[in-house]
């Protein structure tokens, strides 16, 4: 029996293979989302534990995992967020993802976690990863990319996050390549300093000044 909608049963060998190809997969195609979630799924056992244990231990990690919400267009109201003052984090999140053409019903749905409450944690993850861009202030290509993805390996110690930091850099040109070398450190020192981005109920922050909230959870652009 499956222990959530859409879980996979495997075993052992099955998932060491999954987690080999989608590794190899998602290094020689990083824009191979499937490959990247499965690759995810398959190695971060450990890590989804130690970030369930950051939300269990602050009281607003512990309301999320209570109440799991979801971040897709059916539960969040887009128009609304539009009609918000442009200074607030809901707006520049509407229009982050009104650029760059984003939408957050794209996100994977978790497959191959054997745990329901450690497959929301991954899942809450995906969700929330596109808010590590805007308070970090990244663009969505690559360089964005891998700078967050620095930033949220410091934070939750997903391999998958380890191997596309790593990784990501290699496939940048030299000039970009040299400008994250340079910003490298701190983006470093903001994952050290910063909350834990897992216990910052996004949804109910919308309304609250961008700034204001960066502040709050010590992210200084």
């Amino acid at each position: 029996m499956a222990l959530y909608a859409g879980h996979i049963r495997r075993t052992a060998l099955q998932n060491s293979i999954l987690a080999v190809g989608s590794a190899f997969a998602s290094l020689r195609d990083p824009y191979r989302h499937d490959m990247v979630a499965v690759c995810g799924e398959t190695t971060g056992t450990h890590a989804l534990r130690y970030m369930r244990k950051k939300m269990l231990e602050d009281k607003v990690g512990r309301e999320i995992l209570e109440n799991r919400p979801r971040i897709s267009t059916s539960t969040i109201d887009f128009e609304y967020l539009r009609k918000l003052p442009g200074d607030t984090l809901g707006n520049q999140y509407v229009k982050m993802m009104d650029k760059y053409d984003i939408t957050p019903d794209s996100r994977m749905p978790v497959r191959f976690v054997d745990d329901a409450d450690l497959a929301y944690v991954m899942q809450r993850y995906r969700e929330v990863h596109d808010f590590n861009h805007l308070l970090l202030g990244q663009p969505t290509n690559m360089l964005g990319e891998v700078n967050v993805k620095w930033f949220e390996a410091l934070q939750t110690g997903l391999p998958m996050c380890y191997l596309a930091a790593l990784a990501g850099p290699l496939r940048l040109p030299s000039k970009r390549r040299r400008k994250f070398v340079a910003n490298l450190p701190k983006i470093a020192k903001t994952a050290i300093d910063a909350d834990f981005f897992m216990n910052i109920y996004y949804e109910q922050r919308f309304d609250s000044k961008i700034d204001d909230v960066r502040k709050e959870i010590k992210i200084y652009l």
